[in-house]
């Protein structure tokens, strides 16, 4: 998202989540993702994702047994996401 200059779950070409995460490798039953972007630190991000109902929701997700995080600085930024998953 930095380096295209976009923010959105979904790429300008139309790649979504499941296909970044298929694409990376991972075969997945179920995912989630969460994004951010500007909240100073970690702390400020988890606030403001329990503050929000989907969010919130993917968090709370029990079905969803592995994560990846990530977080890139730049204008904007930083640029937060967090990728749930349950393989298959």
């Amino acid at each position: 998202m930095r380096d295209q200059g976009f923010f959105s779950h979904t790429d300008p070409d139309g790649t979504d989540p499941g296909d970044r995460i298929a694409a990376a490798g991972y075969t997945w039953q179920a995912y989630g993702e969460n994004i951010a972007q500007g909240q100073a630190d970690a702390n400020a991000v988890v606030t403001a994702w329990m503050n929000s109902p989907g969010h919130r929701a993917n968090i709370l997700n029990c079905g969803f047994t592995q994560i990846g995080i990530g977080i890139a600085d730049g204008s904007g930024g930083p640029w937060w996401t967090q990728d749930f998953g349950t393989p298959s």
